[in-house]
């Protein structure tokens, strides 16, 4: 009998510490999602600001005015635009 108790006794030693260790993997885990999701809400946000920054850079206002005033570009006249066809397909 005192020795069935003391097997019993071993296994629930095993098995608490077993429990102990699980849990501690369990909270570091979640720890390590919690860093993730906060990265991850940082990308989003740099995103959306690089998406900003590109429609701001890409404005045909600013274009426009860096063509004609830094490269010195003019739209043409109407007498100088050639409307091209397109070739017929063989």
């Amino acid at each position: 009998m005192a020795r069935l108790n003391l097997t019993l006794l071993a296994i629930l030693i095993v098995c608490a510490l077993s429990l102990v260790t699980s849990q501690h993997k369990a909270r570091k885990l979640y720890v390590e999602l919690q860093k993730e999701q906060e990265s991850a809400r940082k990308l989003d946000v740099e995103y959306g600001q690089l998406q900003l920054e590109q429609s701001t850079w890409a404005m045909h206002a600013r274009i426009e005015k860096i063509a004609s005033g830094q490269l010195m570009m003019r739209v043409p006249t109407a007498a100088r635009i050639q409307v091209v066809a397109p070739e017929a397909a063989p």
